[in-house]
């Protein structure tokens, strides 16, 4: 488990947990910063001595790799995974360098230094900032509330008001103060992910540069640069729509404060003030607990614990509450005071205080007084300006609209990124769900632009009394995306889909197909499988609870989508297998000398991404920032396939059939003897560039008779040789037949015959 989401209606409350979780995440930011001022000093000395160069980097990759990102909730996803462990893969590149002492080092401080050095001024030094600001708040309230609990009941009521008043100011300044101190750390904690490792990235690109045998060692790091480059920008994308999501709730929190203050339908939870009597002449002191009463078994906890005192807590005391009295100030003169008599020691009163009038009833109700009050239970409903219903008439609507989209805008930049006028939006939602004016068709009506239409399917489908994913299961949806394997997560979502009500999966069916469909012509309309997943997932499923902790599951909601979309045909074609829904198998492809063995011991390119011209579509889309046909390239692997990399899967292609490569060349680079031997050992198939429509074949040997198949692609493949297919999730290969080299099939895709890494299709 990693770090606590810190949830805002806990600041409300205080408690001595809550405390605990911010000193946890101060304590990590603490640790970040320790972190990055130490690669700054190390960066400096791989600039200013050349001479200690090997002892320099050695430091530096010990420091890479004892450090590790913590993160909010109870699972990370691919991305994170991948960027979690990209900084032992870069120790590891490190230390494979160490006995390399003549390297020219240009260019370090603008694409680390800087950058690092600029996210712990502004963020963490803002952050600490933030701390100071809180903790000073802290003690004015709590100073200023004993000041005014200690007042006595008997001076005059504009005196009392008064106080309440200012108290009151305090109070919202010191919880609007919480608010936005628990905001920033959060933000923090989800922001260093990438704009730690983005300089690293730049970093190693300028270090590798400068090896003479670098440029053909760098290919067989590409595979790595390109899919962290996706976990950056899957990661940052993800950050972007999370952080809006916090920041609408925080907006809702400040707005209506009371209706988060109780989150617990089972227990009670705040502050009280216990009168503890001390024998004559000393009187009776007043110690602060904080207290949860358990309602039904009428048990009241109360823990000691002051903020001002380092936050130590005290002794926990128990007792079973028999009844609850309000006291009045003609026999104590205090205010907002309760007698509870207990059963535990018969005839023993406890005389607590609350800490306000509001707070006073609130215990009131709690404890079953005398006095109750209407106590509103906090509801969870979303406002919709329509009525949606999913029924014939909104089934009708999808249907249109899908087949205007299809028909007039499938190839739009930006298409369901780019919004359309919200009266406009509106406008066509209610004119469309209306069984008398229903009938327009518009795929041939131009008066609604394709931007109004496929905001307003978004709107009719976020206006649904429950998603179409359904609250009872969106934890079940969640489950697999944060643990199981690639072929088990589908084998799941397989499974849940056909337990949704048949509306619910006729509608998920059509929007899906026709999510499939704008993926297809991503490259002209730059709406990849992941970008699409990033619009719809809060789209077609939601958490009941609007919480922080269900804000940071909205990354797996869209890798449940990316799921659904690549495997539309699958999921929707076929009923699930009886096999359980999650399987525990991963999915096992043959392998053979990967190149993650061969980068072990070999120098690596890292992008630097201020020269690369890499686009990433945010969610703040605007049209002119999506005319690079590279946006397509990078980001065209979706989280849930090109990222599942962390778990083994796409497999890794062999590359060996490339180039042959000398002993001498093998050990001058650092190879260990043993690939080295293997290389020189294989195949002369295996290390000499193969030319379609001859592979398999050799000369003056009459062609034997094979076997012709079909095969279907289940990963995306980039060629990296001109004897090798590209081809997207879904291709079609004929005349497939084995190749002479392991691990490899020979086939013809679109009228070209090239080679086929054999663990990246079935066989049909």
């Amino acid at each position: 488990m990693g770090l606590h989401p810190l949830e805002f209606s806990e600041c409300y409350l205080d408690s001595p947990a809550f405390r605990d979780k911010i000193k946890s995440h101060e304590a990590e930011l603490d640790k970040t910063g320790r972190f990055i001022k130490e690669l700054y000093k190390d960066g400096k000395n791989l600039i200013n001595a050349t001479k200690q160069l090997s002892l320099a980097q050695k430091k530096f990759a010990q420091c890479l790799g004892e450090f590790k990102f913590e993160y909010i909730g109870d699972a990370k996803t691919d991305d994170e995974k991948c960027i979690d462990e990209s900084l032992q893969e870069f120790s590891s590149f490190l230390r494979n360098l160490e006995d390399q002492r003549e390297l020219m080092m240009r260019n370090i401080t603008e694409t680390l230094m800087k950058p690092l050095e600029k996210f712990r001024k502004e963020q963490l030094g803002s952050a600490k900032a933030e701390r100071k600001r809180y903790e000073k708040e802290t003690e004015k309230y709590y100073s200023s509330l004993e000041k005014l609990l200690n007042m006595s009941a008997k001076k005059k009521e504009p005196q009392l008001q008064e106080a309440d008043v200012s108290v009151d100011v305090m109070r919202q300044h010191f919880q609007e103060t919480s608010l936005e101190y628990v905001c920033k750390l959060q933000e923090i904690q989800e922001r260093k992910k990438f704009e730690c490792v983005e300089p690293m990235l730049a970093f190693f690109q300028t270090v590798f540069t400068f090896y003479h045998q670098g440029y053909e060692l760098a290919k067989d790091f590409d595979h790595y640069k390109k899919a962290l480059q996706i976990n950056i920008q899957n990661t940052r994308s993800r950050f972007e729509g999370t952080r809006s999501e916090v920041y609408e709730l925080l907006k809702r929190i400040k707005e209506s404060p009371q209706e988060y203050r109780q989150t617990s339908p089972i227990s009670s939870e705040g502050y009280l003030y216990m009168q503890e009597k001390r024998p004559p002449p000393f009187g009776s002191s007043w110690v602060k607990r904080y207290c949860t009463f358990v309602k039904e078994q009428k048990i009241l906890h109360m823990k000691t614990f002051d903020q001002r005192s380092g936050g130590k807590l005290g002794e926990t005391d128990s007792v079973t509450m028999k009844s609850c009295v309000r006291k009045t100030t003609d026999t104590l003169d205090r205010r907002f005071c309760l007698d509870i008599e207990i059963t535990d020691r018969p005839g023993t009163v406890l005389t607590v205080q609350a800490v306000s009038e509001d707070d006073h009833r609130f215990w009131m109700h709690a404890m079953g007084g005398k006095e109750p009050m209407q106590y509103l239970n906090r509801t969870h409903s979303r406002e919709r300006g329509i009525d949606a219903q999913l029924d014939d008439v909104g089934i009708s609507f999808v249907k249109n609209a899908i087949n205007a989209i299809e028909a007039r805008g499938i190839n739009d930049q930006g298409l369901y990124r780019v919004v359309g006028v919200s009266s406009k939006v509106q406008k066509l939602v209610s004119f469309m769900i209306d069984e008398k004016t229903n009938e327009i068709d518009l795929a041939v009506c131009e008066d609604w632009d394709v931007k109004t239409i496929t905001s307003a399917l978004k709107l009719y489908l976020r206006s649904l009394p429950e998603p179409l994913m359904t609250y009872e299961l969106y934890k079940e949806f969640i489950v697999p995306a944060k643990s199981a394997s690639p072929e088990s997560r589908v084998q799941a979502i397989h499974c849940l889909v056909h337990k949704l009500p048949e509306k619910n999966r006729l509608v998920l069916s059509l929007v899906t197909k026709h999510l499939a469909n704008v993926a297809a012509n991503s490259k002209q309309n730059l709406m990849t499988v992941a970008n699409l997943g990033v619009v719809f997932g809060p789209t077609l499923m939601r958490p009941q609870e609007e919480t922080v902790a269900a804000i940071m599951d909205l990354k797996f909601q869209n890798i449940v989508v990316e799921i659904l979309i690549e495997q539309q045909e699958k999921i929707f074609g076929d009923a699930p297998s009886s096999s359980p829904c999650l399987a525990t198998t991963p999915l096992s492809a043959p392998t053979r000398q990967s190149k993650r063995l061969s980068r072990q011991n070999r120098p690596l390119a890292v992008y630097n991404p201020q020269v690369l011209d890499i686009q990433t579509v945010s969610p703040s889309f605007e049209s002119s920032a999506l005319g690079n046909d590279e946006t397509s390239v990078v980001s065209d692997e979706s989280v849930s396939s090109q990222s599942s990399n962390a778990s083994g899967t796409p497999p890794e292609k062999s590359k060996n059939h490339h180039a042959t490569i000398s002993t001498s060349m093998l050990e001058s680079t650092g190879m260990c003897s043993a690939t080295a031997s293997w290389m020189n050992n294989a195949s002369p198939a295996s290390l000499t560039p193969v030319k379609p429509g001859s592979v398999g074949k050799e000369k003056n040997k009459p062609e034997e008779s094979v076997t012709l198949m079909k095969a279907k692609a289940v990963y995306p493949c980039e060629a990296e040789h001109d004897s090798e297919l590209s081809f997207q999730v879904g291709a079609i290969f004929h005349d497939v037949t084995l190749s002479r080299e392991p691990g490899w099939l020979e086939g013809v895709l679109e009228g070209k015959r090239g080679l086929i890494p054999e663990n990246y299709v079935e066989i049909l």
